[in-house]
């Protein structure tokens, strides 16, 4: 089942204008309109993002839980940071929304193998999106950026899916605004 895209994320989409970002023209920025300009007319499933307002270097980005995993129903909110040597370097991705994962810092940070020493320019913002979901549902825990959540996949998994069907449900409350983290 082809998962539609919510109202934050049509409104999310619809906020860059893509004739504000023609008038820089590095390398990285051409680049970065192409990735936009595919996300939008081949949307891949489960994921979406945009330039924020008229910088198309930094981006807000939505993603998914899978369905008929205990991330289902989530969504999960990031911020991604372009710097002028991409595609040639990785981009700044960070979770947005508080996350429960092995592979994830307390700070959003993501431990992921194409955000760091396996990069490749082949990778767009689809594709770095779409890894980061796949990464939900199959977390490295011998590389844990989080020991609690590492440990309680490889030993408890059943508390781990509760703990992780807790974040999901905090996901639907910070929908209307950017919550500052001042509550659980």
């Amino acid at each position: 089942m082809r998962r539609q895209p919510s109202p934050s994320s049509r409104a999310l989409a619809g906020r860059a204008n893509p004739r504000s970002f023609m008038s820089t023209s590095s390398a990285a920025r051409r680049r970065l309109m192409r990735d936009f300009k595919r996300m939008q007319t081949d949307p891949p499933e489960g994921v979406n993002g945009a330039p924020l307002d008229n910088d198309i270097m930094k981006w807000h980005a939505v993603i998914f839980g899978p369905d008929d995993t205990a991330w289902e129903d989530g969504t999960f909110k990031l911020y991604v940071e372009f710097t002028e040597e991409y595609p040639n370097k990785a981009p700044t991705v960070k979770f947005l929304t508080k996350m429960f994962h092995p592979n994830i810092y307390a700070d959003g940070s993501i431990c992921l193998d194409i955000l760091q020493n396996q990069w490749s320019p082949i990778y767009d913002i689809s594709a770095i999106l779409t890894s980061i979901q796949s990464l939900l549902c199959d977390p490295n825990p011998s590389s844990p950026a989080n020991s609690e959540a590492a440990r309680l996949y490889q030993e408890n998994r059943r508390e781990y899916e509760r703990k992780v069907k807790e974040i999901v449900e905090q996901s639907w409350v910070g929908e209307d605004g950017e919550g500052d983290g001042d509550g659980e």
